[in-house]
């Protein structure tokens, strides 16, 4: 068993499961390693049905797991931009490897969708 954030765990893979996990976290990751820096009002709009509580949850969880990087200027109005860690850019390779699957299956259900826009 594999102890971690106060879960245990059998395996590796539950743990990568369980901090990209969801509806949400991927597709946040996969904008953030395609427009490298982005700022909160950037994600939202690339998802309109993704609400704000539901995103600021998601980049919390993400930065609190060391996968984004979240930076504050002190100005008015607030600016805060979010990238990638070391340890989310590391996940590059998943991420396309996800999207290049979703591709292949779509196109093998006879549904092929074009990858998301950069």
């Amino acid at each position: 068993m594999i102890q971690f954030q106060n879960k245990e765990y059998r395996c590796s893979m539950e743990v990568t499961l369980e901090l990209i996990g969801g509806k949400w976290k991927a597709l946040i990751l996969w904008h953030l390693d395609n427009n490298r820096i982005m700022r909160y009002s950037e994600l939202k709009r690339l998802h309109p049905k993704l609400t704000q509580k539901m995103l600021t949850q998601q980049l919390r969880e993400l930065e609190r797991d060391g996968l984004i990087n979240r930076k504050v200027y002190a100005q008015v109005p607030p600016k805060v931009e979010y990238s990638l860690t070391p340890w989310g850019e590391k996940l590059k390779p998943v991420l396309s490897a996800m999207c290049q699957w979703g591709n292949q299956y779509l196109k093998g259900q006879g549904l092929h969708k074009e990858p998301p826009q950069e």
